[in-house]
């Protein structure tokens, strides 16, 4: 009986490693590093060339995508994958010979650090490129900022620290008890933090930057705004934000100078027990209002107190426009046509001026304020892919220059992978850093 030899076209393993490897090519594809590659190699002319700038450039982004917490790390990897150091461009025929050193990538690294205009500069341009194939890019975006701490150990003194540009940071977490009693939580860290610019309908960030631990977010929250303005959207509608960035200034600026609508959470800053204040401070007058900005009138006759209707903004007014419940939702009150008389047809407008806190274009008492607030969550899933994906949980970063570049290269990287997937229809996974190329 004759043997029957069957041939094995391809192997599982050979069609994952080519799956892996093609993540890595189209990050290396959508990067527009060219001028960053002639910087580096012009700074090079006339010097040893052991490792190609291109190759050790590819390999570092390849750290990023395969997730290595650490350039050994990276190195071993190296080493023993022959087919990454090819994708990474080193020359095949040195083996283990053409993986750079430990010393040769500190090298490289000091070299980009000092390039970090041009990292940011990248960065940009990946932004631009998106906004040819996700049209409403920039039209919403959300603020907010993560601790990421040093690698180094904190002390009181920062400056004993072997990182002495990091700091101590705190942040206060409050709540209500089921039996209505206040809990708070104290949480602190020693290194930087990561204030984040963020689209909530794609899930992009289109701006960063990386200050000290004790930095108030919001002191951050304009100056990232207006550069995000001023290079890539012209017309940003709305900001979302929770109540570190809760400011009457600040809305002011933002709508006012801006035309943005601010979407931003608020404190309890009026005195205990102070449930409403009167609309018209100076005369005795039924409509009021609370500290969250929902509008109530009072029966002039029972004293019942109903929510005014939200009936929109109008501009060029600057007001706010509340209509009578019993007009808006058929609402029995007693005092009905008495009320209908003071208040002008049954409508109320009030004026953003009344309090900019308080009072802002999408009223708060309004489903579409908490729809687009609720898109915030947009900047906590990109602070979660920057933890697990991209290593921040786990790192051996020292110092804030360092720091800056990492997280410059990161989402680099993201919006990079973001633009290669959408490129090859692959819009549904645009924010997976770890799924294969289909």
């Amino acid at each position: 009986m004759a043997k029957i030899i069957q041939q094995k076209i391809f192997r599982w393993k050979d069609v994952e490693a080519s799956g892996e490897l093609d993540r890595l090519n189209m990050v290396i594809e959508a990067i527009p590093d060219d001028d960053l590659m002639k910087a580096l190699e012009a700074e090079r002319k006339g010097r040893r060339d052991d490792y190609p700038i291109r190759a050790v450039w590819n390999s570092i982004l390849a750290g990023i995508v395969y997730q290595h917490a650490s350039i050994e790390s990276l190195r071993r990897e190296l080493l023993r994958n022959g087919e990454l150091r090819e994708a990474c461009g080193f020359d095949p025929a040195l083996g283990g010979r053409s993986v750079p050193s430990k010393d040769a990538y500190s090298a490289i690294l000091k070299k980009l650090m000092k390039k970090q205009n041009m990292i940011d500069r990248m960065f940009d341009n990946v932004i631009e490129e998106l906004k040819k194939y996700l049209p409403e890019l920039g039209c919403h975006l959300a603020i907010d900022s993560k601790k990421i701490e040093s690698y180094a150990r904190g002390k009181k003194n920062p400056d004993e620290s072997s990182d002495p540009e990091a700091d101590w940071g705190y942040k206060t977490y409050k709540g209500n008890r089921a039996d209505g009693s206040i809990w708070e939580k104290i949480s602190s860290w020693f290194g930087y933090k990561l204030h984040l610019l963020v689209d909530t309908t794609y899930e992009m960030p289109v701006g960063y930057t990386v200050t000290k631990a004790t930095r108030a977010d919001i002191e951050e929250m304009l100056p990232m705004v207006e550069e995000a303005k001023k290079k890539h959207f012209q017309s940003i509608e709305t900001l979302a934000g929770d109540k570190a960035y809760d400011s009457g200034p600040h809305n002011e600026a933002l709508y006012d100078t801006h035309g943005i609508k601010p979407v931003i959470d608020i404190r309890n800053h009026w005195k205990d027990g102070e449930e409403t204040k009167a609309l018209v401070p100076d005369r005795t007058d039924n409509v009021v209002y609370d500290y969250q900005g929902t509008v109530y009138c009072h029966c002039p006759e029972s004293n019942e107190r109903y929510e005014m209707a939200f009936c929109g903004f109008e501009k060029d007014r600057k007001a706010l426009k509340y209509r009578c419940p019993v007009a808006a939702y058929g609402v029995e009150c007693k005092g009905y046509a008495q009320c209908s008389q003071k208040t002008k047809g049954k409508i109320v407008r009030i004026p953003l001026d009344a309090d900019r806190r308080i009072f802002v274009p999408i009223a708060r008492s309004s489903y579409k304020w908490q729809r687009i607030y609720n898109g915030r969550t947009a900047v906590e899933r990109v602070n979660s892919r920057i933890d697990l994906s991209f290593g921040f949980e786990h790192h051996f970063i020292r110092g804030k220059a360092k720091m800056t570049l990492r997280v410059g290269l990161a989402l680099l990287v993201m919006i990079s992978m973001a633009l290669a997937r959408i490129k090859r229809d692959q819009e549904k996974d645009m924010r997976s850093l770890i799924k294969q190329a289909a």
